[in-house]
């Protein structure tokens, strides 16, 4: 089982930036007491879930190869995955959403390759195996639900995120590893820091903030992807990974006491707690249902929309991302400001630090991050007194206006911001619309203000008569060094003492005699007394002493 992971076409194309965040399984750091925790958590959720969870459950563990006596190996899970068009890589516990969207959309799971502990044995709040490959693994064999998760990743990698995003996430994720931390005994001082950690959750929930589009999508993503029930809405099934892999909450959702809501884009704006369990869950009708809200949520985003409010979405933001104007001009950076017209239509824009220019999803030759590493900016819309936008002007009609190369030119925009300075060269796009020209010797100014000036270098014009999308992160993933912010808080390696290092040795031995399929029953009696006079609380061991003996 100390298989490396084997190669699988989809981790091979996987960008360097989400190849950064895998992590090797190290499946020899599994101890014994950890396979009998999974084997404990399958037995009971297969034995039950074979009743309430959606058809496709158990055909999926078939098809994605998870055992229910092992930890599954990534290498195991990739050898089967590859044949249904998927892939599973490790990663340390929770990874930043707009990677793990990312992920979804190379058709990729994203496996922590952690286990809970024996005291979170039903539920853990942090992302675990059992979660990870016994939840969402085996739902993928069914080709609608595959699409809609790949699609999901496709859309939610564009939503723009805020600063009390990354704040969230870093709080859910500092609480999730201390729930987590393996302690033989009380310890005070881990109890005050889950304290602190819960009660700074609390108040991030209570600050008075505008939901972005990344919380937005996430919701959706909560309750479907992690807390969905599917069908009849008086009798639904489970197909949701964070209730597939709980024993405790695979029962207790489909009691009456857990509201029963029919999922619609409502779903979007119903905040979720992690650290509970949930007191409402969505049902979905048919996984056809969750593509159509999916949609319709889309079609609220800046990515869609674009404009000025896109725009100021990503000033908001304060982190890389692109927008796109309407000649499918794509500009990549962080932006800082814009000036629009008493329309709202944007009229000028501007980034701050490396920024970049593509043409569907590829830089621009001579356009990445070295030539604008201070920036870059320019105006927008139509001419003054010219009907007919600068995009669209062929060859004639620029000659018609005096746009000639290697010549000074004077334009006003309708806005009012005047551009002054000596034609360069055009670029066009391959629809042959006029996309970019640049200027030397050039002066842009909007009232009383200089927004560019001869000493600024060449200035590359823009051209676009609006921005028709806006969203997070760059046009070509390749243009910039994409380092995720690196999260100060790791997950913790057991350190074992003594006393445990005996309770897995028994925990070995046991699981021995059972792949042995031997029948040693007084070595098992001797084993059972040990367990009863030394280690009471290990009633997982004894429940696997008294099965073989049975």
């Amino acid at each position: 089982m100390l298989e490396q992971i084997e190669s699988n076409p989809f981790i091979e194309r996987l960008p360097p930036h989400l190849k950064q965040f895998i992590k090797p399984q190290n499946y020899e750091l599994y101890t014994a007491q950890d396979q009998a925790v999974w084997r404990h958590v399958m037995r009971k959720n297969v034995e039950y879930l074979s009743k309430v969870a959606h058809g496709s459950y158990l055909e999926g563990l078939e098809k994605t190869g998870i055992s229910i006596d092992h930890i599954p190996s990534m290498y195991g899970m990739n050898r089967i995955l590859k044949e249904i068009g998927w892939a599973a890589v490790a990663v340390d516990g929770f990874i930043p959403p707009a990677a793990f969207m990312e992920f979804q959309a190379f058709k990729i799971l994203v496996i922590a390759a952690d286990i809970r502990k024996l005291e979170n044995i039903e539920y853990t709040p942090a992302p675990d195996i059992i979660h990870e490959a016994a939840g969402h693994a085996p739902i993928i064999a069914s080709p609608d639900y595959a699409e809609y998760l790949r699609r999901f990743g496709e859309i939610g990698s564009k939503a723009i995120s805020s600063a009390h995003d990354h704040e969230m996430y870093e709080a859910v994720r500092k609480l999730s590893i201390l729930k987590e931390v393996r302690s033989e005994k009380d310890d005070p001082a881990l109890d005050e820091e889950i304290a602190k950690a819960d009660q700074a959750i609390e108040d991030l929930q209570n600050k008075k903030v505008a939901p972005s589009e990344m919380s937005l999508i996430r919701n959706l993503h909560w309750w479907t992807v992690e807390y969905g029930l599917i069908g009849d809405l008086n009798d639904p099934k489970i197909y949701g990974a964070g209730l597939l892999s709980s024993i405790g909450e695979s029962k207790s959702c489909l009691d009456p006491e857990v509201e029963k809501r029919p999922y619609s884009i409502d779903a979007a704006y119903q905040d979720f707690d992690i650290t509970r369990k949930q007191p409402h869950l969505y049902v979905t009708p048919n996984f056809a249902h969750l593509s159509e809200v999916l949609e319709e949520f889309a079609n609220t985003m800046a990515v869609r929309k674009g404009g000025h409010r896109g725009l100021q979405k990503l000033i908001n933001s304060k982190s890389l991302g692109t927008i796109e104007l309407s000649t499918g001009l794509q500009v990549s950076g962080v932006f800082t400001r814009m000036i629009t017209n008493e329309d709202n239509d944007v009229v000028f824009f501007e980034t701050t630090g490396e920024s970049a220019l593509a043409y569907r999803e590829k830089e621009l030759i001579g356009h990445g991050r070295t030539t604008h590493a201070s920036g870059f900016l320019s105006p927008l819309g139509k001419l003054k007194g010219i009907n007919l936008a600068i995009e669209d002007m062929g060859p004639r009609d620029l000659q018609a206006y005096n746009f000639y190369d290697n010549e000074r030119i004077e334009f006003t925009y309708d806005s009012g911001i005047k551009v002054e300075g000596l034609n360069v060269t055009g670029q066009r796009n391959i629809n042959g619309k006029l996309m970019l020209i640049q200027f030397t010797d050039c002066t842009v100014t909007y009232k009383d203000e200089v927004l560019f000036s001869p000493e600024d270098g060449m200035l590359n014009l823009a051209v676009g008569k609006e921005i028709v999308s806006a969203y997070a992160g760059p046009a070509d993933v390749y243009s910039f060094d994409l380092v995720y912010h690196e999260s100060d808080t790791k997950t913790v390696k057991p350190v074992f003492s003594d006393r445990q290092d005996a309770i897995n040795k028994i925990y070995g031995d046991v699981r021995r005699f059972r792949e042995s399929e031997t029948s040693e029953t007084a070595t098992l009696l001797n084993l059972k007394s040990m367990v009863e006079q030394h280690y009471p609380e290990q009633w997982l061991l004894l429940e696997e002493i008294n099965e073989l003996m049975n």
